[in-house]
């Protein structure tokens, strides 16, 4: 098991994935929950099953697959559905990040979770979180852009997240992302530096 484990978070649109393929080029395991969320949320899975029988089976496509775009549209701006589907994935998604997180050797492991503020059976994973700031009108242009939604679903999107504010009073660490890519690498490498020495002086586990 990795000495050290750092929970990478940030809002929706603010580089997460840049920031977690640095570490990975850096030979650092990167978890992304948002794959373990499809995981968790593929055809013969439990959840999919349990999801199903909730929201009914019109939100399952005709191969079987979960109509991810029509179930975020049902949850987003709609709170108690979307404590029903966190209800259903979340105990998964804990479960195979765990059986992860007991399988890394490195000196220090990432796990990628958008919703680290906000769940704490996921923060109570980590041992540092790492938050990738932006300020909130760069997370509004890029999902308009990036994903093609529409500004008053990106701004249901963000507003199921955790503030901006909480976020950075969360923090152990900021890497903000809203100047060029070069000087986010940059972050990533001072950062990668400490976290081995942090990794190194740890008591074994």
């Amino acid at each position: 098991m990795s000495r050290l484990t750092i929970g990478l978070t940030g809002g929706i649109a603010s580089g997460k994935t840049l920031v977690g393929d640095a570490f990975i080029a850096l030979g650092v395991p990167v978890l992304d929950a948002d794959q373990v969320s499809r995981d968790v949320v593929a055809p013969g899975e439990p959840a999919l099953l349990q999801i199903a029988e909730t929201f009914g089976a019109d939100f399952l496509q005709a191969d079987g697959t979960l109509d991810r775009r029509r179930m975020r549209e049902r949850v987003f701006g709609d709170p108690a559905a979307l404590k029903q589907l966190e209800a259903i994935t979340h105990p998964a998604i804990g479960n195979r990040m765990r059986r992860w997180l007991a399988e890394q050797t490195t000196p220090y492991c990432i796990l990628s979770v958008a919703i680290l503020i906000e769940a704490g059976h996921l923060r109570a994973l980590v041992d540092r979180v790492l938050v990738i700031d932006v300020p909130e009108s760069v997370q509004l242009a890029r999902l308009t852009s990036r994903d093609k939604v529409s500004e008053t679903l990106a701004r249901q999107m963000m507003a199921a997240q955790a503030t901006r504010e909480r976020r950075l009073a969360a923090a152990d660490d900021v890497i903000a992302n809203d100047a060029a890519v070069s000087t986010t690498l940059e972050a990533v490498s001072r950062l990668h530096q400490r976290y081995l020495q942090m990794a190194r002086e740890l008591p074994p586990r």
